[in-house]
């Protein structure tokens, strides 16, 4: 390795949030991978890569071992965010990349383990032997006590700062630093924008249901669009409101709510139904009875 570490003691540790973000991209390059390779096969028979699969994925995250941690002692993960493995079980201070023999035992424990775990379910969920229910039975109870140490070892890393995963902990791997890092400058312009947009958006999806929009929107054409000079008449109304006022169609069963204006039966039922304190959109007026119109207009007038 060509920049090593002189002194472990003056090394910034780790940071718990920079491993565990190490982890978690770890996990989406493998799925990324995954789907990668499986869009290839869309073409064929559904079904192909199910009998195989656990050594079809086994395979490929051997590739992704030899290229990673076999040749760079890190992760892709880790190599993103400057961090590398360092053998903790050397006496020396000076930074030691990992042995052959923790990377092969490394790479039997995450590849072949969940290797092992998948096949194993294959090849006992279908078998009703009273022996192949033991197996089943202690593979079941090893798997729980191996969840329960991963738990143990995630509390104790919580704590510590050290060993993120079990394997770390057993083979005796450590996450350090490639470089020294400097202090990074922040800046918190954008975030104070960003923080401020989403409260908003917040505060208006929880205001916009309570707006009725459609009354609104009503009031608005009515101060854009007045009418004025109309007589309460019927011959006024037969002769100057030949369009719904909502709709601004040729009114259809046309009907009156108390003012001078007509609107269709259904525009103004619907209206009404939704809202009970629906006002004419024209001059305001409330609704004191819906009657349908008596005054018969000339087909001519169309």
């Amino acid at each position: 390795m060509a920049s090593s570490i002189g002194n472990e003691k003056s090394v910034n540790p780790v940071l718990r949030i920079s491993q565990l973000d190490a982890l978690e991209l770890n996990k989406a390059l493998e799925q990324l991978v995954w789907s990668q390779f499986t869009s290839c096969f869309h073409g064929f028979k559904p079904g192909v890569l199910a009998h195989l699969e656990p050594e079809v994925k086994a395979f490929l995250w051997l590739i992704l071992w030899r290229f990673t941690i076999y040749s760079k002692n890190a992760t892709v993960g880790q190599a993103i965010l400057n961090i590398q493995y360092k053998n903790n079980l050397s006496q020396t201070e000076k930074y030691q990349p990992l042995s052959k023999h923790q990377k092969l035992w490394y790479l039997i424990f995450t590849v072949g383990g969940r290797w092992l775990e998948e096949r194993c379910y294959d090849l006992f969920s279908n078998r009703q032997l009273q022996s192949s229910c033991k197996i089943k039975r202690y593979i079941n109870f090893g798997a729980g006590l191996l969840k329960l140490c991963e738990l143990l070892n995630f509390l104790i890393f919580l704590q510590k700062g050290t060993f993120a995963t079990l394997t770390e902990r057993i083979l005796g791997i450590r996450s350090v630093f490639c470089k020294p890092q400097s202090v990074r400058q922040v800046g918190f312009e954008y975030m104070n924008r960003e923080l401020l947009w989403h409260g908003f958006a917040e505060f208006l999806i929880y205001l916009l249901p309570l707006i009725n929009v459609q009354k609104l929107k009503l009031k608005i054409s009515s101060w854009c669009l007045p009418i004025a000079g109309l007589s309460n008449s019927e011959n006024a109304l037969a002769a100057q409101c030949k369009e719904c006022s909502l709709c601004g169609e040729w009114p259809t069963m046309p009907h009156t709510i108390g003012c001078s204006h007509v609107f269709c039966y259904y525009c103004i039922k619907s209206n009404y139904l939704f809202d009970m304190y629906f006002t004419c959109p024209k001059c305001g007026s409330e609704v004191h009875s819906l009657q349908p119109l008596k005054y018969k207009i000339e087909m001519i007038d169309l």
